[in-house]
């Protein structure tokens, strides 16, 4: 508890973490209720059906992507604030905050979703397709028993980062208002973030802007990937930093490739590499210089290495929450 009497920040977030480590997406509750993200979510599709007009100059359009950045970030701080104000002016507001950090924090339910691939693609390739297709863009059908292994692993690395370590990251710095804005700014880019004829001058500042802000998070992810393979059974940690840092800029964002590269070190594997999505064939070059026929017992590896890496995020907020209170 702080001397104003609500909770410490970090101790909360460690908090957050270990339930949500328990429960998970906690579908029980958001069978009943909205969950933020899909609020989020919700406010973004309006703007993108009234705004985002194909008539519109490229120029107009980027302007029109920009204010409806303005708008949600701001709306996100707002809010943020808010609950960050009562969590510490109001003797219960504390549950509301705990609450939001839960529902904010995916780490359970990614592992959830990769290990369904897993259990999936032990029974066979269509039923991998189908639980691959529940975490990833690209389209199922042209995947193989490799490519679904190898896609459920970059996965499972890419977002880690997204959704362990920047939501900590923001939040630690900034309280809850931080991780509310980085949430929103994460969901603009999932949603109108794209490099296609509808979005790619609509969704560039969202692009950019979530870029920015994995920036950081991004290399603590692959960093917390090296550490974690040297506690990992025949992970490599040495290939882990080495593949990191030599190909993590294959990858086309300027985040992702280096949680990717330190997994793909870490497991003796190839990722990335030729991609078909939705909309389109992306031809990026490998990351690592491994096996490319990953399958089910590479991705349980890489569930291994995930499992360890939040332990050590857990551990370094546990330790600035330690040194915050000697201080």
């Amino acid at each position: 508890m702080t001397a104003d009497g609500g909770f410490d920040p970090l101790a909360l977030l460690l908090l957050a973490l270990i339930v949500e480590a328990y429960i998970g997406e906690a579908r029980f509750v958001f069978s009943k209720v909205r969950h933020p993200v899909k609020i989020i979510g919700d406010i973004i599709n309006f703007f993108d059906i009234k705004l985002n007009r194909e008539d519109r100059s490229e120029v107009d359009r980027v302007l029109r992507g920009g204010l409806v950045v303005f708008i949600i970030v701001n709306l996100a701080i707002f809010i943020g604030w808010l609950i960050a104000w009562l969590s510490l002016n109001h003797p219960l507001g504390w549950i509301i905050e705990f609450f939001g950090l839960v529902t904010l924090i995916s780490a359970r339910s990614l592992y959830d979703h990769v290990s369904a691939v897993a259990k999936g693609l032990r029974k066979s390739v269509e039923l991998g397709r189908r639980e691959i297709g529940h975490i990833v863009g690209r389209d199922p059908n042209h995947l193989s028993e490799h490519g679904i292994a190898r896609a459920s692993i970059e996965s499972l690395a890419e977002n880690f980062g997204d959704g362990v370590i920047a939501p900590s990251f923001w939040y630690a710095l900034f309280g809850f208002p931080g991780i509310l804005v980085y949430k929103a700014v994460n969901t603009l880019d999932s949603m109108i973030g794209y490099r296609t004829k509808r979005y790619r001058a609509f969704g560039m500042v969202a692009a950019r802007l979530d870029d920015i802000l994995n920036l950081i998070p991004a290399r603590l992810a692959g960093l917390f990937i090296v550490i974690a393979s040297a506690f990992a059974p025949t992970a490599k940690p040495i290939q882990s930093i080495k593949i990191m840092l030599r190909d993590s800029r294959n990858h086309q964002s300027p985040n992702a490739g280096w949680p990717e590269g330190a997994m793909a070190g870490a497991l003796g594997l190839s990722l990335a590499g030729p991609r078909h999505y939705k909309h389109q064939t992306v031809n990026d070059p490998w990351i690592g210089d491994g096996k490319t026929n990953a399958n089910a017992k590479d991705i349980s590896r890489a569930l291994y290495l995930y499992s360890v890496a939040c332990l050590i995020n857990a551990m370094w907020i546990s330790a600035f929450a330690i040194l915050r209170f000697s201080v």
